[in-house]
């Protein structure tokens, strides 16, 4: 029973006490009075009975207002004391108790915040020899998930359960392409520390391959890898390299356990189109040619004779002109096709073409001290260079020209022209020839003290481009224009999105490594080992039942203790319906900001992926879950998993408490509310709670999930329904 109800039933049984006293008291004087005495009284007592009722009401009132103020100092201010000291030791050490109830228990809160005085310094002083000690291992974390996230390689790391504890910024974007979901999932239903490696692969290829390594330990050698190339689930083509991850072998253990895996994973689904098409018109060209050499043989050989006729002479002359016209024409068609595949070219990278140009502006600057500007550079345009050589021709032509016509100010422009790039070096002043400019193009680059064997030439052959001088007569300017091969658009990840955690996404967690997904029942488990998908919801309204419809969908993950804010979904939903303006006021979403949104029937599907293999985590969950449940039947999807909800928790937790709203919480536990009224935002708040609750949970006994859902299911708000 809580405090609150504890005093309640104290100051309920102080009223009827008083009023039994006062009835019993009555009822023996009156049967101690003579009969005599009565009715001397009645006629006395009778008219002012109300007056005696209401003088036994109202000292009844009095004991209750006793009560209650006695119930406040002894009973409640005890319980919130209690909670203090709670949050105090589990949360918040830097929170101190305050207590004005009674003297006695300020002198408690006194004595407790001394202690926790003390505790705080012992603690900092641990921290801190802490602190050094994990430093350097916290180096080395941080030099390799540096180092894997600049790889241009997809690398992801698995524990033997093929369970995800590693994976750099490269292999998102990569899982993100094999992902048949809207962008509200962004291959985060596929991907993620925690998730099943399987989802992708089909578990037997990687037995298969794990099993091919072991044997290569066995045999001894030092290298032992795997390769394999298969075929996802959504169509795509991947090859994969397989290398063990070696467990240190303990007191008794054998040498080369493995206890995991790498995959280094490239997507060569367009490679292998490539290939395919090039040896279809390679066999093409075969057939096709096979056929034109016999005619020109026959034709060549019947043209041997000296005695043959005019007319037929002609005629076979005729047969050797179309079949070369006929080859000729094939085998030029076949290199327009395949230029890129028939041609030896050097290693090109894709950036955007606002970093070239920036490069090239920082290299005038620096070397030749030459101011530079911008003129409509286009955004969103890739091209695929080799930017050292092409920005050495660049730099090589503003020598020039800064040497040999006194140009005093460099502009650049850029844009897009179908599937080349145009970049222009532009100037005002004295025209020049073009035989300059051919003479340029054929010297060695030279500028600022570098010397390069290579020409501006070398540098766009290189490129398969062009170079050419063009003029702007009405502007008295003149440009030298570069033809650039053009590249697709790379989608970068967000470096610091809102809501998505600090500098450096969390990407691995080596201590995944211990953990098995095949332990013990999910009820039976601690509730710091679960993953969980902690999600909200915003709505058109309250009503579930009467039509209203959901509008955003936000979630994030929390794996091994710790929240991903980098692993995320959130996206909008078209809830085909008319959007209320009152709860526009609430969220803030427009109608406008919905038009163009995928309907909740793309929307669910990704976000039931996202979350498999979790328990769900939300603040007054059954209003959420209302609106999923209501859709499951349609969609053919079912949200089996166990729920918890912060609301109940914090019942259970803190039951002499006015207030569970999440604000209320976040204050309790000084959790800091950013993106309230908004699904991710309101979901990363509600995992900020979660997790400082679980070490409170664990005191008060709560330490597995059947444990932490029978202390919900107890709770008044868990009768609550939507």
């Amino acid at each position: 029973m809580s405090p609150r109800s504890r005093q309640a039933l104290a100051i309920a049984t102080a009223c009827i006490l008083a009023s039994g006293m006062l009835a019993v008291g009555a009822y023996a004087l009156w049967h101690d009075l003579t009969p005599d005495e009565r009715a001397l009284l009645q006629p006395v007592l009778e008219p002012r009975l109300g007056l005696l009722i209401m003088i036994a009401m109202v000292g009844a009132g009095a004991a209750a207002v006793w009560m209650k103020s006695f119930g406040e100092r002894y009973l409640l201010a005890p319980a919130l004391v209690a909670d203090e000291l709670g949050l105090m030791v589990g949360t918040d050490p830097n929170r101190r108790v305050k207590s004005d109830a009674s003297p006695e228990l300020a002198r408690i809160a006194e004595a407790v915040n001394a202690l926790a005085d003390q505790r705080r310094s012992l603690q900092d002083d641990v921290e801190v020899r802490i602190a050094e000690a994990r430093r350097s291992v916290e180096e080395e974390r941080n030099r390799l998930a540096a180092l894997m996230s600049e790889l241009n390689q997809s690398v992801v790391v698995c524990n033997l359960d093929g369970r995800i504890l590693l994976y750099n910024s490269r292999a998102r974007l990569q899982f993100k392409a094999l992902s048949d979901a809207p962008t509200a999932a962004g291959g985060g239903e596929i991907i993620g520390l925690g998730r099943s490696i399987y989802g992708v692969f089909e578990r037997s290829l990687i037995v298969h391959a794990l099993e091919s390594i072991q044997e290569k330990l066995l045999r001894g050698e030092a290298q032992p890898m795997a390769n394999f190339v298969t075929t996802t689930r959504a169509g795509q083509l991947l090859r994969a390299q397989m290398a063990p991850v070696l467990a240190v072998a303990g007191e008794g253990e054998a040498e080369g356990q493995v206890s995991g895996f790498v995959l280094m994973l490239d997507n060569i689904t367009r490679t292998f189109e490539a290939e395919t098409r090039r040896d279809q018109l390679l066999h093409g060209l075969t057939e096709g040619s096979r056929s034109s050499l016999a005619n020109l043989r026959a034709a060549a050989e019947m043209l041997e004779y000296p005695d043959l006729d005019a007319e037929i002479r002609e005629r076979f002359l005729k047969v050797v002109r179309d079949e070369v016209q006929g080859m000729s024409t094939r085998l030029e068609g076949a290199a327009t096709e395949f230029a890129d595949s028939l041609k030896t070219r050097w290693p090109l990278d894709e950036m955007q073409g606002a970093d070239l140009v920036a490069a090239a502006q920082r290299l005038i600057e620096r070397k030749l001290k030459l101011p530079t500007k911008l003129e409509e550079i286009q955004p969103d345009v890739w091209v695929k260079v080799d930017s050292f050589s092409l920005l050495q021709a660049v730099g090589y032509l503003a020598s020039r020209l800064s040497d040999e016509f006194e140009v005093r100010e460099l502009r650049f422009r850029l844009s897009q022209a179908g599937r080349l790039v145009h970049l222009d070096l532009i100037w005002s002043g004295q025209a020049m020839s073009t035989e300059t400019v051919m003479s340029w193009e054929l010297e060695p680059m030279s500028f600022a003290g570098e010397n390069s064997p290579l020409t501006v030439r070398d540098v766009i052959d290189r490129h398969d481009g062009e170079v050419w001088l063009q003029r702007e007569k009405t502007r008295h300017r003149a440009f030298f224009r570069f033809l650039l091969p053009s590249a697709a658009p790379q989608e970068r990840l967000e470096a610091a999105a809102q809501l998505k955690g600090g500098s450096r996404p969390e990407y691995y967690d080596f201590d995944l490594f211990k953990r098995s997904a095949a332990s013990d029942a999910l009820d039976d488990m601690p509730l710091s080992a679960l993953t969980f998908t902690v999600f909200d919801t915003e709505t058109t309204g309250l009503n579930p039942s009467e039509g209203d419809e959901i509008i955003q969908i936000g979630a994030t993950r929390i794996v091994n203790g710790k929240l991903l804010k980098s692993e995320s979904f959130e996206q909008l939903v078209d809830p085909q319906r008319e959007l209320p303006e009152a709860s526009t006021k609430i969220h803030g979403i427009t109608p406008e900001m919905l038009v163009g949104q995928p309907p909740l029937g793309r929307v669910l599907p990704a976000f039931h992926a996202f979350a498999r293999d979790t328990v769900l985590v939300a603040h007054n969950a059954a209003f959420d879950m209302r609106f999923l449940e209501i859709k499951e039947q349609s969609l053919g999807i079912r949200f089996d998993q166990p729920v918890l909800d912060t609301l109940l928790l914090s019942a259970a937790l803190h039951p002499s408490q006015e207030s569970h709203r999440l604000e209320a919480i976040c204050e309790r536990m000084g959790v800091h509310v950013m993106g309230r009224h908004t699904a991710l935002g309101d979901a990363i708040v509600t995992g900020e709670v979660f997790l400082r609750m679980i070490p409170l949970l664990a005191e008060a006994g709560i330490r597995t999930l059947g444990d932490a859902r029978r202390a919900s299911e107890k709770t008044y708000y868990a009768r609550v329904k939507y």
